[in-house]
């Protein structure tokens, strides 16, 4: 059979990217392949009973959604026999995850798969590229639905702002469990359950853990890492590098859930590291992650819709196995810090799968919270993000919504709205945390995913039981939030309602353990 064009595969070079020439022919590294799911028909329609917020009954455990879900072996075999006459080698197989992984040379993978394969330099660091789409062979057709890592260009960035010195005076700073106490969050220590966290670069050392820990009074924190697909917990040593966002993440977790297991699945900054973190948590067996929280992300508008479309499945099958899965909405207002004035919203925030997190700018009084509006910091660029999504269809569970623009417009969703929830962002209102050695003030929705990954781990701890995909309840029962009424990220005012800048608000510690 002739090959065919993988849809959705098409590539363009990254903006501000300068090609310096060819790729060495012998450089060999690995990319994965997505095979489709078995039994799609059934698992779709389990995922629509979820979306509908009809509910699927009891969560499917991990073995049971592998053998019902997972990739068959007649499509694995199709798969390997396609490597064998390209002269790749089979390093990995993951059936749950419906993965293949493969090692070849660029010359290799530019035959098999009918692509270029260019060196590129840019501001972020050179990268290996293709532009246009993939080809595969026609008997692929159908089984392989993304083929990821032939071009490993930073794809995501990661969500935290520090707190400009200039505006310290004038600023304010909470410690994780001083946030979680302002929002009401119920008694529980997150016993029993055990939150993930995607990390794409970075990485943490247990010595500022445990002094960070022991000066709140909390802990000791299990934490755990784990490396996929070669990629190391490794220290950058500075706070303005990822080990910032490594260490927001695991402190906000630890200290508002100290009971809770921590695992951090650190991989390449890539489409194929980014989603291959993302399965391997959902699918890990042995440490069964009940939350899964991700702050890096990056515009819709530079993915590729087959990687748009496989994150998207990923977290279908996370809430499938009664995972919640929270996502930062981005830092960068309306805009996602994309340039050319176009309205942008950040991804993986933008899944219908994802309970995605916008910011707020979070202020107390003696009596605890005196007010709370948008994040929306111009002088340092820091805005949350927020907006309508270009790839997604609005969910039904926000049906009849709309955004307000600053100017007066009101557009009713025909597409995802983001964000879900919000939470305290803002720098000048940041968190405490101790990274590399030294105490700074961090914030941006990098805090919030790992905020509400924490509060959903006491709510499991309190119910026994899996809160799962949450967006439909939250959507129903908006009592659970507090609204947020003033602001705008850019191009998107805060309303009455659901909004585009901090969807149906902060959390309501002291309603949401009724309403789940």
């Amino acid at each position: 059979m002739p090959p065919v064009l993988l849809p959705g595969s098409e590539r363009h070079a990254a903006a501000g990217a300068r090609l310096v020439g060819p790729m060495p022919p012998s450089d060999r590294f690995e990319v994965s392949l997505l095979v489709r799911r078995n039994d799609h028909t059934g698992f779709a329609a389990r995922v629509a009973t979820l979306a509908g917020g009809r509910g699927p009954g009891a969560p499917m455990s991990r073995a049971e959604f592998a053998r019902a879900h997972g990739a068959a072996e007649t499509d694995l075999a199709a798969v390997r026999r396609f490597a064998a006459a390209q002269g790749l080698i089979v390093v990995a197989e993951h059936p749950d995850r419906r993965t293949v992984r493969l090692s070849g040379t660029v010359a290799q993978f530019e035959s098999a798969f009918a692509v270029k394969l260019l060196h590129y330099t840019h501001p972020r660091g050179d990268y290996r590229g293709r532009t246009g789409s993939i080809q595969i062979p026609g008997e692929l057709t159908g089984i392989v639905e993304a083929v990821l890592g032939l071009d490993n260009r930073p794809q995501a960035r990661p969500h935290f702002h520090l707190r400009r010195p200039a505006a310290a005076a004038a600023s304010t700073s909470y410690t994780p469990p001083q946030v979680a106490a302002l929002y009401g969050y119920p008694a529980s220590t997150g016993q029993g359950e055990c939150v993930a966290l995607i990390e794409l670069g970075g990485g943490f050392r247990a010595s500022d853990l445990q002094t960070y820990f022991a000066d709140l009074g909390v802990g000791p924190v299990q934490v755990t890492a784990v490396s996929v697909d070669k990629a190391e917990n490794a220290p950058s040593g500075g706070a303005d590098g990822p080990d910032g966002e490594v260490l927001l993440d695991i402190e906000v977790v630890g200290a508002i859930a100290p009971a809770a297991h921590v695992v951090a699945y650190f991989a390449p900054n890539t489409d194929a590291g980014f989603l291959d973190a993302v399965t391997t948590a959902i699918h890990d067996e042995n440490n069964g992650p009940s939350v899964l929280s991700i702050s890096w992300g990056g515009a819709e508008s530079t993915w590729t819709s087959q990687a748009l479309s496989a994150m998207d499945s990923a977290f279908q099958a996370a809430a499938a196995m009664g995972i919640t899965v929270c996502v930062a909405a981005g830092d960068g207002g309306s805009s996602d810090g994309e340039t050319g004035g176009a309205d942008h919203v950040d991804f993986p925030a933008s899944s219908p799968y994802a309970l995605a997190c916008g910011g707020t700018t979070l202020r107390t009084g003696q009596t605890g919270i005196s007010s709370e509006t948008v994040w929306n910091d111009g002088a340092s660029g820091g805005a949350t993000g927020g907006g309508i999504s270009s790839f997604f269809a609005a969910p039904a569970w926000q049906a009849g919504l709309s955004a307000h623009e600053t100017d007066g417009g009101v557009v009713p969703l025909t597409m995802r709205g983001v964000p879900d929830v919000a939470g305290d962002a803002d720098p000048q209102t940041g968190y405490t945390v101790r990274i590399d050695g030294t105490e700074t003030v961090i914030g941006g929705t990098s805090a919030v995913a790992p905020l509400w990954a924490a509060l959903i781990a006491r709510l499991n701890q309190i119910k026994g039981a899996p809160a799962g995909y949450l967006n439909p309840r939250l959507y129903q029962s908006p009592q659970g939030l507090r609204d947020i009424t003033t602001g705008n990220n850019g191009d998107f005012a805060a309303s009455v309602g659901w909004d585009a800048c901090t969807g149906l608000g902060s959390p309501n510690g002291a309603v949401l353990p009724s309403l789940l």
